[in-house]
């Protein structure tokens, strides 16, 4: 549990790179890549990522600018990665700029839950944690290379000349 904003947003910063990461490495055509007829493409649940962020932050009584077409999915892959990264940007300055560390203990009813501050910055980064694993997915059945998010992907094994552990 996060006692200090700078703790929030130092994980931020990390989770949100890899986050980038992932979103660089997308194309225009993977967006459309799904897991089955009732599931969300690629582009969706990225562009759930990069719309829903600044969504949360509201619900939590973060003042930030939302993202504009937010129910429009874009059909371009840098238009999504690019519009992450003002978000993300956008995101750890508005915590620094709003919360205090006192405020981390503070509670609030969000999602119709009673949630310390500190929980609310946990479940932002574990959201986007969670659509990025989606993600990588759906990234390899499109044929997208998957970029190292906590280590090397089979592929930067391979480049580093040496074979992706089995287990």
């Amino acid at each position: 549990m996060y006692t200090a904003i700078s703790q929030f947003i130092d994980e931020w910063n990390q989770e949100a790179a890899s986050t980038q990461k992932v979103l660089d490495a997308l194309t225009d055509q993977s967006l459309q890549q799904k897991i089955s007829p009732e599931d969300r493409t690629l582009g969706s649940i990225a562009w759930h990522i990069v719309a829903s962020t600044p969504g949360m932050l509201m619900e939590f009584g973060v003042t930030v600018k939302g993202v504009e077409n937010e129910l429009s999915v874009p059909t371009s892959a840098r238009e999504i990665a690019e519009t992450f990264r003002s978000v993300s940007a956008e995101t750890s300055e508005a915590i620094r700029q709003q919360w205090t560390d006192e405020n981390l203990s503070e509670t609030k009813n969000v999602f119709g839950r009673e949630l310390q501050k500190a929980s609310m910055l946990n479940m932002l980064i574990k959201h986007i944690v969670h659509h990025r694993g989606q993600m990588t997915v759906l990234m390899r059945q499109a044929g997208v290379q998957v970029p190292g998010i906590y280590g090397p992907s089979r592929e930067e094994w391979s480049q580093m000349g040496m074979e992706a552990p089995s287990i």
